[in-house]
């Protein structure tokens, strides 16, 4: 009989070897982006006066501490940790759930896992090794986070670290759980993903009740958890335990459920559907597939506008007159006024997370294909371009309507300017359609390395908001579509590089799919 965790070395070599690249890209976004802040903040923040300040007016603005959370202490070390702790958590968490998913679920759903467990693998080794290779993912995160701010403190780096390795493991295991659940990998990282926004929101509201830190609602939170580990202020070691406990129950759990089930079954099953009527043609049978994540990332923008509207007014207080503060957010949106500024650059961070949507979106045709599901489809009277084209309309056009969601929750949150920030978000979309085109040329040509999709959003997002906080050389930025676009509103409106933008996305479009239409399917 075969051991239940026989096998797992080989797997968790494997799954290290198929995430070369996806691993490596994203712990080294979020490392930077950690990393990078001790300089920044010292430049906006260099004296204990200005610190005092800062302080005083997070105290007074709950909807700042939504943003980004309480600050616990005036050094820059925990000024670090409050300015990139959630997000860094946050970046974390998706890298965990995407790894986890990735190797239980998705090989479930292609059919892999079921050759590979007919040899010598036991049953838990494919949980086991996808679970390892999220914890390698977050040690290494962890490694890099204490080492480079051991300068501010090896006490308080060695805290944030362990916590924002923390708050990865958490969503690693409840990625492992969703899994187990849901019966297609897509609705795994939904359903993961939606964890990890209420977990967001739960924070935000607890953070914004309370300058204290002590709400409720921030304790029902991972990521408030994070914040209240406090690294560089009286750190408390104890909160930790919380992650250690969250990770041991919820893995408990996982492996309960996954000795329950057979291969590629699950315990909440897709509901089924005849494909007639309108679900007859290619197109229809794409949007059946993606409408929720459609619906799910058009909620989340449209929310995303609202509050980042409603926070224009508060940002530009705090700012005051930070001459440095001021001087990245111009870098970032634009040499407009401040408020013009932040606008442009919130409706700037919306464009970036939209590429990962778009990734997600057109990767699609990757997993209808290595799952075996295009074959019948193509098997019928539907041509290749046709099948594909479905779901590339939903992936551009979907990109298209998130941020024209994100447009109108500006006009809700903030109230002004409706006109031009709704043109500002429009204008993200040009850039968004050259990283999906990438993704198309990948998956097209290089269609067992279209993963690699996921290293070039994670290389865009990391130039879009680390570049100009750490005022890298224009040669860097203008490596992102997103350098290249009109800084709006309060820009100059120039639709040439708009123009050229679109022309490229539309030449790596068709290139992948004049490869689609002529190689073999990847199943």
């Amino acid at each position: 009989m075969t051991r239940p965790l026989a096998g797992t070395g080989a797997l968790l070599r494997f799954a290290l070897r198929r995430d070369r690249v996806l691993i490596p890209v994203w712990v080294a976004v979020n490392a930077l982006m950690v990393l990078s802040m001790p300089k920044t903040l010292k430049s906006l923040y260099g004296t204990p006066a200005q610190r005092a300040d800062l302080m005083h007016r997070m105290a007074a603005d709950g909807s700042l501490r939504a943003m980004v959370g309480p600050v616990f202490g005036d050094s820059l070390g925990a000024l670090t940790a409050w300015r990139v702790g959630v997000y860094a958590g946050a970046l974390a968490a998706v890298t965990s759930l995407l790894v986890v998913v990735r190797h239980t679920r998705d090989e479930e759903e292609s059919g892999r896992q079921e050759l590979v467990s007919s040899g010598m693998v036991g049953r838990r080794a494919p949980l086991t090794a996808a679970l390892l290779a999220a914890a390698v993912a977050n040690a290494a995160l962890c490694v890099l986070v204490v080492a480079g701010l051991a300068g501010q403190g090896g006490s308080g780096a060695l805290a944030f670290g362990l916590g924002v390795a923390g708050v990865g493991m958490a969503f690693a295991t409840t990625a492992a759980i969703a899994a187990q659940l849901t019966e297609s990998a897509r609705s795994a990282r939904g359903l993961t993903a939606a964890v990890l926004g209420a977990a967001f929101v739960l924070r935000a509201a607890g953070d914004s009740a309370t300058d204290a830190g002590w709400s409720v609602l921030t304790w029902l939170s991972p990521l408030g958890w994070l914040e209240h580990v406090r690294p560089y202020a009286a750190e408390r070691w104890w909160v930790l335990l919380l992650f250690a406990a969250a990770v041991a129950l919820q893995a408990l759990l996982a492996y309960a459920l996954a000795g329950r089930r057979d291969v590629g079954m699950s315990f909440l099953p897709t509901r089924p559907g005849p494909a007639v009527g309108r679900l007859g043609t290619a197109g229809a049978l794409a949007w059946r597939l993606q409408r929720g994540s459609v619906l799910g990332w058009s909620t989340g923008f449209f929310l995303a506008g609202v509050v980042y509207g409603g926070l224009t007014d508060g940002a530009a207080g705090l700012v005051g007159d930070n001459a440095k503060a001021r001087e990245i957010f111009q870098r970032m949106g634009g040499q407009s006024g401040l408020t013009d500024a932040f606008l442009a650059a919130m409706v700037g961070l919306l464009g970036l997370i939209a590429a990962l949507y778009v990734v997600s979106s057109v990767l699609r045709l990757s997993g209808e294909e290595t799952s075996g599901r295009a074959e019948p489809v193509l098997a019928a009277a539907v041509g290749r371009l046709r099948w594909a084209a479905g779901h590339l309309l939903i992936a551009f056009g979907g990109s298209a309507l998130i941020m024209l969601l994100a447009g109108l929750g500006f006009a809700v949150g903030y109230g002004r300017q409706v006109g031009p920030v709704l043109g500002a978000c429009l204008l993200q979309v040009a850039a968004v359609w050259v990283i999906g085109g990438i993704t198309v040329l990948l998956h097209g040509v290089l269609p067992r390395g279209a993963v690699a999709a996921w290293g070039v959003a994670g290389a865009v997002l990391l130039i879009g908001w680390i570049g100009p906080a750490l005022d890298a050389p224009r040669a860097v930025l203008d490596l992102s579509p997103f350098g290249h676009l009109p800084k709006l509103p309060g820009g100059h409106l120039d639709w040439t590089p708009v123009g050229i933008l679109v022309a490229v996305a539309a030449l790596l479009v068709a290139v992948g799919l004049a490869g689609v239409r002529r190689r073999d399917l990847t199943g």
